[in-house]
């Protein structure tokens, strides 16, 4: 998401119970930079491209299911307790209880299990800052090590602006959405934004928290990657298309390779995303039209 033009300083934390103390490394925060995400090389374990390709990872043996994730320190900082959209905050969810069970979809989502053969970035913490800005969100790395520490700003000011039945759901799906964002790859450095926009709202719509703005179909007037919920659903489409985990096969090779298009979407699809973007206007198109037979 877009940063906001200046950032405001940090104030001593605000912790909540059986959640990590800060560092005493990382008590104020950096000017805002695009989202940082990690980029570690190593070498991909080739899958066939071809429509309906399935993942080896989908059946998960009793000995990986019972591994976890490793889980980074979650720290949270309240910028201002007097503003309206911090209070709105706290009463609207538990951070202690949402900020854990937000990562662990998200790894589940990209990463499967430890075990799988999709590496996951080494997150080491996230720290959500909660404060009074511009837009909704934007994820940042710490300077000191932005592949293994990342921040989420959260504007307060677009917290206290929801409408008080979605509070919830809305923080959730914002929150979901950013922390994608640290532990997702991006073809070191290379990838368009609308692909690495696109697969954090891909999470977020496979959670159950899309909001109800989002419209299906919408998105085939435009270009494949104008990022978001709209690339979200051509990358829904193209799961459905391909097999489960089609996604997770996309991000290890964002992790593996810097982007180019032709060679990145034809090695893992077997043709180009042009094409593939074709198909799926013409599938959404043909669903558009048996839903409208089906309401005369």
């Amino acid at each position: 998401m877009s940063l906001p033009p200046n950032t405001t300083p940090i104030p001593e934390p605000i912790f909540f119970q059986n959640m990590s103390p800060v560092d005493s490394t990382s008590t104020s925060a950096p000017a805002p930079t695009s989202t940082a995400l990690p980029e570690r090389v190593k070498e991909q374990e080739a899958q066939s491209p071809g429509d309906k390709t399935p993942s080896s990872t989908d059946d998960v043996s009793p000995s990986s299911s019972a591994k976890e994730f490793p889980q980074p320190h979650l720290r949270i900082h309240l910028n201002d307790l007097t503003d309206d959209g911090t209070s709105i905050f706290l009463s609207s969810i538990t951070p202690p209880t949402l900020l854990p069970s937000a990562v662990a979809q998200v790894q589940k989502a990209l990463y499967v299990h430890p075990d799988s053969v999709f590496h996951m970035p080494s997150t080491r913490s996230v720290t959500l800052i909660v404060r009074p800005m511009g837009g909704v969100a934007y994820t940042t790395g710490i300077e000191l090590d932005p592949e293994q520490h990342k921040e989420i700003h959260l504007s307060s000011h677009y917290v206290a602006g929801i409408s008080p039945e979605r509070r919830s759901h809305e923080i959730e799906g914002v929150l979901v959405h950013e922390l994608v964002h640290c532990y997702q790859y991006n073809g070191h450095g290379h990838a368009p934004g609308g692909l690495i926009e696109g697969i954090a709202d891909w999470v977020r719509l496979g959670a159950g928290l899309a909001p109800p703005h989002w419209r299906k179909g919408e998105e085939v007037h435009g270009k494949w990657d104008a990022g978001y919920q709209h690339t979200a659903y051509f990358l829904q489409y193209l799961e459905e298309r391909f097999g489960k985990g089609t996604v997770r096969r996309l991000n290890e090779g964002l992790r593996t390779n810097k982007y180019e298009e032709k060679p990145f979407w034809t090695g893992i699809l077997g043709g180009p995303v042009e094409q593939l973007w074709e198909d799926y206007k013409k599938r959404a198109s043909e669903d558009q039209g048996d839903e409208k037979a089906t309401k005369s």
